[in-house]
């Protein structure tokens, strides 16, 4: 696992147990939402800035996104589809 996909596995985690969906934490971020897919997915070289502010939307330090994870842990499921509205 490279950097770039370290930083995205991490990001998803953290989104998915705080269950926020990336459209709202790319609205609350001020960034594009289809960014924020791509980080997740590893395809994207982001900058300090970026990941401060998705770390404060999330309140985690940076430092959270550059977790190594064990072999044997899975990469967080994902329920296909948006989420109804309350």
């Amino acid at each position: 696992m490279n950097t770039k996909q370290l930083i995205g596995w991490n990001l998803r985690r953290v989104r998915v147990s705080q269950d926020i969906s990336q459209e709202r934490l790319a609205l609350e971020a001020m960034i594009d939402r289809a960014y924020v897919g791509r980080v997740e997915r590893g395809l994207e070289n982001v900058t300090v800035s970026t990941l401060e502010a998705l770390t404060r939307v999330l309140k985690v330090p940076v430092s959270e996104l550059f977790v190594v994870p064990l072999k044997a842990t899975r990469i967080p499921g994902l329920k296909a589809g948006r989420k109804a509205k309350k």
